[in-house]
């Protein structure tokens, strides 16, 4: 069992940046590739971003493309998501996952956490 806590979220104006944090209970977090997806109200959750364990393999949704960068620090075991140039349509619970594959495919994903809430409003 890996537990995955997320941190980081809050509520930021638009055009603002927000980091996003995703850690584990054990130091295994940086076996596995690890994704972000976010669930806004009324919209069934999506991928943002997803990183391979050696960090070398990263993809990004068409949405976040060039705006946000996914990253880890294996020293750390610890995942990252920094967020810029933030919209409002960018207001999410934000997970992030551990999976089997470097995918924004969420069935590929077993271990999730609990979410962080990003808001994005003036």
């Amino acid at each position: 069992q890996l537990d995955i806590v997320e941190s980081g979220g809050g509520l930021v104006q638009p055009g603002g940046s927000l980091r996003l944090s995703c850690a584990a209970s054990d130091s295994t977090l940086n076996e596995w590739p690890i994704g972000w997806f976010r669930q806004a109200p009324g919209k069934e959750r999506e991928g943002v971003s997803t990183i391979s364990p050696s960090a070398k393999t990263t993809f990004y949704s068409d949405a976040v493309k060039g705006r946000f960068t996914i990253s880890r620090d294996n020293a750390t075991n610890t995942v990252y998501l920094q967020m810029n140039r933030l919209k409002p349509e960018d207001t999410a619970v934000y997970y992030c996952a551990a999976g089997h594959d470097t995918t924004l495919l969420e069935d590929w994903y077993d271990y999730w956490g609990q979410g962080t809430q990003v808001t994005v409003s003036s």
